[in-house]
């Protein structure tokens, strides 16, 4: 592993991947780091938006996801038996009128073979220590296997999930809070599959659980649960399922779980770094922004973060001002604000208590199922093409407009 280098990536989750794939096309000398030896063999995020897809067009890794993925049309909300409100996503204006359902683990394979394919590749079992910055860049103190080593780069960007490292070596702040309740995930085998090809989210007095189909005959189950860290058994999913998912005797037929082949619980936090740069240190992803899962924004907000940010690091590392950088967090901070206020939505909406309030929510979405530019904005926002805007890097010099950037590649629809 090299000790001096362009720019240093700091964990090769589905967004360090991104942005270190994308810098090898472009011919950029970086190095992609992680502490853990090998990827985690989990599926967690489970959906890629069609803006993400469009993002990553550029890195050739689109055809092979949508071959191995599975094509979703609809996202229903349900209260037990009875559907409230559907969201078709088959009119999107996008070459993918869809959500694919894809395991993160797949999503992470894809984006590690095109990186080897493109003569990269990740420097896993090296943690980073400690970041010192000073005028002319950045030196990293890493363990690995063999011992300590010093890491001299230009640039450091954190792609280290919610208590990275990266950001706290810089003065980024990230307030926020945390939810009162926990949730589960868990991806499962069903003996009886629901019958319905949709993503669905049902409501009950119980509390919420989402059930979402995945390739191989799989199902992501997510839930509210009251006890973190907990690892749910196969008993505890059904009893999720039994309590809250459609009734037995009604249209939708109650899934009966065969195998849990995965589950956690955790409590879920709502931030956002106030900037995402300082000097030399930026961040993306869970670095720069964390929140409910409702809405399956998480990993997809942050690939859009490294695939607007690779071609203004790419810009700047070849003399363009580094002033370009500030275009990076003034276009994605907005984006995550917008993401951390329609999953704070969708969660309120889920987690509403109360007989007569319940009942009322329930009204006004069967009133909103009416409403078609109603379900047509909120299919836009889910899709993440209404964020598309902020997802475009400014052409030539730091502040002036337009679409693309100097490696050859648009970045928008």
């Amino acid at each position: 592993m090299k000790t001096k280098t362009d720019v240093l990536i700091v964990g090769a989750g589905p967004t360090g991947l991104a942005l270190a794939t994308a810098l090898q096309q472009a011919g950029i000398d970086h190095l992609l780091i992680d502490r853990l030896e090998a990827g985690l063999n989990l599926s967690r995020a489970g959906v890629v938006h069609a803006h993400t897809l469009e993002m990553l067009e550029p890195l050739g890794v689109v055809p092979q996801m949508l071959a191995e993925g599975l094509k979703m049309m609809r996202f229903a909300v349900r209260d037990r038996r009875h559907r409230l409100l559907s969201i078709d996503f088959d009119r999107l204006p996008s070459r993918y009128p869809f959500v694919l359902m894809l395991p993160q683990d797949v999503t992470e394979r894809i984006l590690t073979d095109r990186l080897a394919a493109l003569g990269g590749r990740v420097h896993r079992g090296v943690e980073a220590l400690d970041l010192a910055q000073d005028a002319d860049g950045v030196t990293v103190r890493v363990t690995t296997g063999s011992g300590e080593r010093t890491i001299r780069a230009r640039y450091v960007v954190g792609g280290d999930g919610m208590h990275s490292r990266v950001r706290e070596a810089s003065t980024i702040a990230f307030e926020g809070g945390r939810y009162e309740e926990s949730f589960v995930l868990a991806d499962v085998s069903f003996a009886v599959p629901p019958r319905a090809q949709e993503v669905s989210l049902f409501f009950s007095p119980a509390g919420m659980v989402v059930v979402a189909p995945l390739p191989g005959g799989r199902h992501r189950i997510v839930a509210t649960h009251r006890h973190e860290g907990e690892r749910p058994d196969r008993a505890a999913i059904q009893h999720l399922l039994d309590t809250r998912g459609p009734e037995r005797g009604g249209p939708v037929v109650v899934p009966v779980v065969a195998e849990v082949h995965w589950s956690s619980a955790f409590r879920v936090h709502h931030r956002v770094a106030d900037t995402y740069r300082d000097g030399r240190l930026l961040v993306m992803g869970d670095a720069a922004h964390v929140h409910s899962p409702a809405g399956g924004q998480g990993m997809n907000t942050g690939i859009v973060d490294a695939m607007l940010l690779a071609p203004l690091l790419a810009r700047v590392v070849r003399g363009a001002p580094e002033s370009l950088l500030d275009a990076y967090g003034a276009r994605r901070r907005p984006a995550a604000e917008a993401v951390l206020g329609l999953a704070g939505r969708l969660t309120k909406l889920a987690l509403v208590r109360g007989r007569v309030r319940r009942g009322v929510r329930n009204l006004l979405l069967r009133a909103l199922d009416r409403v078609p530019p109603f379900k047509a904005k909120l299919a836009l926002q889910l899709s993440g093409i209404a964020r598309r805007e902020l997802a475009v890097a400014p052409c030539g010099d730091a502040g002036s407009a337009g679409e693309g950037d100097a490696t050859g590649w648009r970045l928008a629809a």
